[in-house]
């Protein structure tokens, strides 16, 4: 048996019988993009082939826009085949190949596309968790912060404007990057599901508080009194804790600070006029929590009021060095002379 070999020759002459265009088109997908070192590129929602193909120009992925939207034509890649996302492109490849990675496969993503992590921790409020989690998905921080605070949201979920902060654990959580508002607070409200298991539950009936809100609330401001050495965490909650059973305010010092904004940024001696702020979340001058969280705590504080240490503690004061701990106290008569150190310590550093 004779065997032929198909030569270049042959490949050319079967490509004209084939026609001009099909000519044009089969050399068009095998130009190669020409970035040397792997690019990132972000795509938009409701990308064009046309506006694609600009993108890649702008880049420096291709060097060719008309031979790319040629190929994009011929495989019919309208809008909405196309998927939005975030790429990583290799060096060098194919036209065919890189349309390949930006069409829309049956999950809604692109074949190509790549998870984001979207992080955000050490948030006082939602404006500021809307800021950072905007850093890592296309929707800006302005339309994420109101649909988070919008009625329908506050009544699907239950939360009041002041609570909704608990519906966010802070994390590293992984996710598309064309994730829209609705889908992020979709996907928080998952991830609280998932965090209130029947055991913490069943936690929170047992340390006296009504609702995941109250948890995150006290968590918050467990945090907001130590947040470099979370040893302290479960003492500071029973301290707390304790108030409450007591009925005794629970005179924490970063709720009235969180009364005053920024202006209290970096003041170490707090004074009577600071306490006096007429602020529902003072809980110098209001009895029982907050009307919500003064910031968004890890989830591992919230863990913490659920996991409270055994104690009878109903004050504290920081510790006259510096290091960020606490002398914590049973007596006022006790806590009364671990004030007066802590106020002779900072006269001594002139503070």
């Amino acid at each position: 048996m004779k065997i032929i070999k198909c030569t270049s020759g042959l490949l050319f002459m079967s490509l004209l019988l084939m026609g001009c265009d099909s000519f044009g088109l089969y050399f068009d997908g095998s130009k190669t993009s020409i970035n040397e070192e792997p690019v990132i590129i972000h795509v938009p929602t409701g990308v064009t082939l046309d506006q694609l193909g600009d993108l890649l120009v702008e880049e420096e992925v291709i060097d060719n826009k008309d031979s790319f939207v040629a190929v994009g034509e011929y495989k019919k890649l309208t809008a909405k085949r196309l998927a939005a996302g975030k790429y990583i492109l290799t060096k060098k490849t194919d036209y065919k190949t890189l349309l390949n990675g930006f069409t829309i496969n049956s999950l809604g993503n692109g074949n190509a596309e790549v998870e984001v992590d979207v992080t955000f921790n050490n948030c006082k409020d939602i404006a500021q968790l809307s800021g950072k989690v905007a850093r890592h998905i296309e929707t800006d921080s302005l339309s994420l912060y109101e649909y988070i605070l919008s009625d329908s949201i506050l009544e699907v979920y239950g939360f009041t404007q002041e609570r909704i902060g608990a519906l966010f654990l802070p994390n590293t959580y992984k996710m598309y990057w064309d994730t829209d508002a609705a889908e992020f607070v979709a996907r928080m409200a998952k991830e609280f599901k998932v965090f209130w298991t029947d055991e913490r539950q069943e936690k929170l009936t047992n340390v006296g508080l009504k609702s995941q809100s109250d948890a995150v609330t006290l968590a918050s401001i467990v945090y907001k009194e130590q947040d470099k050495h979370k040893e302290e965490w479960p003492d500071i909650a029973r301290l707390y804790l304790n108030r409450i059973r007591l009925g005794w305010p629970l005179q924490s010092d970063p709720t009235f600070r969180f009364c005053w904004g920024d202006r209290l940024d970096g003041v170490e001696r707090l004074t009577y006029e600071h306490r006096a702020i007429d602020c529902p979340y003072n809980t110098y001058l209001y009895a029982g929590l907050p009307p919500g969280p003064i910031c968004i705590p890890p989830a591992s504080v919230v863990d913490a009021v659920l996991n409270p240490s055994s104690n009878d503690y109903l004050f504290m004061c920081a510790k006259p060095n510096g290091d960020g701990l606490h002398n914590f106290a049973k007596t006022l008569e006790l806590h009364n002379q671990n004030a007066r150190a802590y106020q002779q310590w900072l006269n001594s550093i002139g503070k």
